[in-house]
C-alpha cells in the first residue's frame, strides 16, 4: 500500500521544488531558479522511473505529473521569461513571456492523450524547454543578445511553436542497452556530458540544438 504513493511523492517533490524556485523568479534572482529546475527536473525523471520499477503506475500519478510539470516546467519558465523582458524595458510585452505557460500547458494536455508519444515525443518537451531558458540569465554576461528585446520575444514565438510542432525527438527510454538501436542517444549523451562539464549552462542551448539533430538521424537510420 505504501510502495504505490512513493512515485506520487516523488512528482510532489518535482512540484514543491518548482513553487520555490517560483519565489527566486518573482524576487527576481534568476541564476538560483536554475538549480531548482534542475532539481525538478530530477525528481520527474525518478517518478517515472519508480513507478515501472515498483509496477504502480496510475491514472493519478499520469495526471499529478501533468499538473506538477505545468508549474516546474511552464510558469516557470514563462516567469523567467517575463522578468528577463522586464529588464530589457520591452514593457507590457513582458506579459508575452507567460505564451510559455500556455503552449507548455497545451504540449502536456496533447501528450496524455497522443497515443503515438508513449516511447518517444512528438514536439519539444517541457522539461528540455525549460532547461533552455534557465540557461539565458547566465548567457547574460557573455552576449547583449539576451538583454535584445527583439530577440527574446523571437525566442518566445519560436519555442512555443516547438512544443506543440509535429517535430518527432527521442525519450532517453530504453529497453536495452545494446549500441545498435540506442547509438545515436549514446554519443548525445557524452557530447552533452562533456559540453556542460566545461561550458556549464552555456552549453545547454548548443545540447538542444544536437537533441533535435540526433533526434532526426535517430529515426532515420536507427533500426531496432
Amino acid at each position: 500500500m505504501i510502495k504505490k504513493h512513493i512515485p506520487n511523492a516523488i512528482t510532489c517533490a518535482n512540484l514543491f521544488s518548482g513553487c520555490i524556485g517560483t519565489i527566486y523568479a518573482f524576487n527576481g534572482d534568476l541564476k538560483t531558479v536554475a538549480y531548482f529546475v534542475i532539481l525538478s527536473g530530477v525528481f520527474d525523471f525518478f517518478d517515472g522511473l519508480v513507478a515501472r520499477l515498483l509496477n504502480v503506475k496510475s491514472e493519478i500519478g499520469k495526471e499529478l505529473d501533468s499538473l506538477a510539470d505545468v508549474i516546474s516546467f511552464g510558469f516557470l519558465p514563462g516567469l523567467i521569461m517575463y522578468q528577463l523582458l522586464l529588464n530589457s524595458g520591452a514593457g507590457y510585452l513582458a506579459y508575452a513571456g507567460f505564451l510559455i505557460p500556455i503552449f507548455s500547458a497545451l504540449r502536456l494536455a496533447k501528450f496524455n492523450i497522443d497515443t503515438r508519444q508513449t516511447e518517444d515525443f512528438i514536439g519539444l518537451n517541457t522539461p528540455m524547454n525549460t532547461f533552455l531558458i534557465i540557461s539565458l540569465p547566465y548567457l547574460q554576461d557573455k552576449t547583449d543578445l539576451i538583454s535584445n528585446t527583439y530577440f527574446l520575444l523571437g525566442l518566445i514565438l519560436s519555442l512555443s511553436y516547438l512544443l506543440v510542432s509535429e517535430i518527432k525527438l527521442f525519450s532517453m527510454k530504453v529497453s536495452n542497452l545494446s549500441w545498435a538501436p540506442n547509438k545515436y542517444k549514446f554519443v548525445f549523451v557524452i557530447l552533452s556530458v562533456v559540453l556542460l562539464a566545461f561550458l556549464k549552462f552555456a552549453a545547454i542551448p548548443v545540447v538542444l540544438i544536437l537533441y533535435i539533430f540526433f533526434s532526426q538521424i535517430h529515426f532515420k537510420y536507427s533500426t531496432n
